[in-house]
């Protein structure tokens, strides 16, 4: 997320490229034995990291499509799951969709969507990024905002918690992917505050 963000932003064609490489190593780590499973996550990454490419490298400017893009896999990761295959990528990549679709749905509950279409349009003026910032913080910081964020939080860590019980490879896959969303949230919060 964090090498990707700027990448694609200036260089979407190279971050889109790169899934190629993503692929193509997690393929290659599937082969060795020992250490397999890494291969698998790395697949279920490159179905992000394909979504993140598209959407954020020349869509980012309208949130309508934001998770049919990011759910571009999804159609690959349910048949694999069906079979039983690649169990620790797919629940990784399902993981990820979740936490995304939670987000976007605050996003919509608050109100944040013209903000988000603000942002885009002005990127590259650092000048009008920090006022949108601000009045989405205040959108952000009404009741409606602070209840929607507390009850998508506390989702969030029931979703992500509860596979851990299972004490399976597949499941933690999930469940980080899940609560890295709360990090990553956290983060853009932080960001968003200091601008």
């Amino acid at each position: 997320m964090f090498l990707q963000a700027p990448l694609v932003r200036y260089y979407p064609e190279i971050s889109l490229g790169l899934t190629v490489f993503w692929v193509g190593l997690g393929i290659w780590l599937l082969k060795q034995a020992k250490i397999s499973l890494w291969g698998d996550l790395l697949l279920g990454f490159s179905w992000s990291w394909l979504a993140g490419s598209l959407y954020w490298g020349w869509w980012r400017w309208e949130p309508l499509i934001h998770i049919p893009m990011e759910a571009i896999g999804l159609p690959f990761v349910l048949w694999g799951l069906c079979k039983g295959r690649r169990k620790v990528g797919n629940l990784f990549y399902l993981g990820s969709l979740l936490g995304t679709a939670i987000t976007d749905v605050y996003f919509y509950l608050t109100g944040l969507i013209p903000y988000w279409r603000q942002l885009m349009t002005v990127e590259l003026a650092p000048n009008l990024v920090s006022p949108i910032f601000h009045n989405a913080l205040a959108q952000i910081q009404t009741p409606w905002g602070i209840s929607w964020a507390i009850v998508l939080l506390n989702l969030l860590l029931a979703i992500g918690i509860y596979p851990l019980q299972k004490r399976v490879c597949h499941w933690w896959a999930f469940s980080g992917a899940v609560l890295s969303t709360i990090l990553v949230d956290g983060l853009f919060w932080i960001t968003a505050s200091l601008a």
